[in-house]
Parts: C-alpha cells; structure tokens; sequence
C-alpha cells in the first residue's frame, strides 16, 4: 500500500509544563484521539486503514472521509516543527500578579523584572512590612 498510503501524522507539539516545583518540557497531542492520513483513496487503501485496529471512524459525513486543506496541513506541520517551546509572558515591570504555585502561593505582589530569555519572573513580595524580592517561574503567577 505504499504507493497509495503515503503518510501518517499524529500532530504533537512541545510545551513547558511545572510538577514537583520543576519546569519540564513534555511533548502533547495537539488534537487527541485523531490521526491525519495523506493517502489516494481506493477501496484497497480505505479497506486497509478503516479495519486498522483501534480505528473507529472518520471526520466527514456519512461514510467517506473529508480531506484536510493544504493549508491546516501547512499550519499543523509549523506548529510541530519548533523545537524549543517559546515562553508566553503576558506581564511587564509594575504590573500587580498573584502568585499560583510555590511556598508563596496566594501572595501578591509587583513585577519588578521580566527575564523573556529563561521565562523569569522577579516579583516583589510584601512579608513583614518589607518588599522582598522573589524570583518565580512565569508559569507560576496570574496577572491581576
């Protein structure tokens, strides 16, 4: 079937994920449950891959599949093709933030420093009537 089935994709995408107090990057499924097939539909080929096992149906009405455009395909491929995930910091210098996660969880402070490079947060902290700064993840704090 290699002249008809020509590729198999199961679109993931790199993402930075906090547990146990430690930044890890883990690999998710953009859409799970769903594989995408690039192939040329014959009744061999849609045999094949419609009595593949763990497969139990198809996006489309009826009984034919749908065919994904060129273009999400393009998307897609973009989206898994970058290979350190970048970090998203939405806060600036003076911004007011509440602390989510970590021994100062449910403090609220003042952004003082935004590392973007590392995804480094420097947050002042008010603790016995002193600003103390403390640095946090930028997965670790809201913005208020």
């Amino acid at each position: 079937m290699e002249d008809k089935i020509f590729n198999v994709i199961v679109p993931k995408e790199r993402k930075i994920k906090i547990k146990d107090g430690k930044r890890r990057t883990i690999e998710e499924k953009i859409y799970p449950g769903y594989v995408l097939v690039e192939m040329i539909v014959t009744d061999d080929s849609w045999y094949v891959v419609r009595n593949t096992p763990n497969v139990t149906g198809f996006v489309g009405v009826g009984t034919t599949p749908v065919p994904v455009s060129n273009k999400e395909i393009e998307i897609l491929k973009k989206r898994t093709g970058v290979e350190a995930p970048q970090y998203k910091i939405e806060v600036k210098a003076g911004d007011a933030v509440k602390i989510t996660d970590g021994p100062f969880k449910d403090f609220d402070g003042k952004v003082s420093e935004v590392d973007e490079e590392k995804g480094k947060i420097k947050v002042l902290v008010n603790m016995f009537g002193r600003d103390t700064p403390v640095e946090l993840d930028s997965l670790q704090i809201m913005k208020l």
